[in-house]
């Protein structure tokens, strides 16, 4: 049998990608749109604190803000990765399983991946809930908010890796839950 028979006899005939709930691909867009915007500021505040640097000048709440958007577009990132698939594997042996041998393996990497995830965020939301007396050196706003990434980007991640677990169980290949792979 060959790989494109496989696909069709193993796909269910209702799966499509877009088929994931209006709220999915809304978080998604959301997800997108602030790694972008965020991502987009860092480069102006490094920018401008370059320029500074360069007339000997320095504003140290720049530098700080510049970690902080860091932290967050970092997770953020992790986030928007997940929702594609896009996170690095190494897929050698994998490729090798058949068709149901490759879904099980998917199904186990991403029940594991969604219970570190869940981990993640049960004690980030620990450390954020115990940060909030403390301050950001020069920014002063309460250190809750660097933490805060942490348990935002894990729920996140969780969302989209707990969807691709339930796509996953019910049939749907990852050619269809990832559609840009191919």
């Amino acid at each position: 049998m060959t790989m494109s028979e496989e696909k069709v006899l193993h796909t269910p005939p209702d799966s499509d990608a877009r088929s994931s709930p209006a709220v999915i691909r809304w978080v998604g867009r959301l997800v997108d749109y602030s790694v972008i915007v965020i991502g987009g500021s860092m480069a102006i505040l490094i920018f401008l604190n370059v320029v500074l640097h360069a007339l000997e000048k320095d504003l140290a709440w720049v530098t700080e803000l510049g970690e902080f958007l860091m932290v967050w577009v970092t997770f953020l990132g992790g986030a928007a990765a997940a929702q594609r698939g896009a996170h690095m594997s190494i897929n050698e042996f994998l490729d090798k399983l058949g068709t149901s041998g490759r879904r099980r393996a998917d199904a186990a990497v991403q029940a594991f991946t969604t219970l570190v995830l869940a981990v993640l965020m049960y004690y980030g939301v620990g450390i954020v809930q115990g940060s909030w007396g403390s301050v950001l050196t020069t920014l002063e706003w309460p250190m809750a908010w660097q933490y805060m990434p942490l348990p935002v980007g894990a729920g996140l991640m969780l969302l989209f890796t707990g969807w691709d677990l339930i796509q996953i169980m019910r049939g749907v290949p990852r050619h269809q839950r990832y559609p840009a792979d191919h």
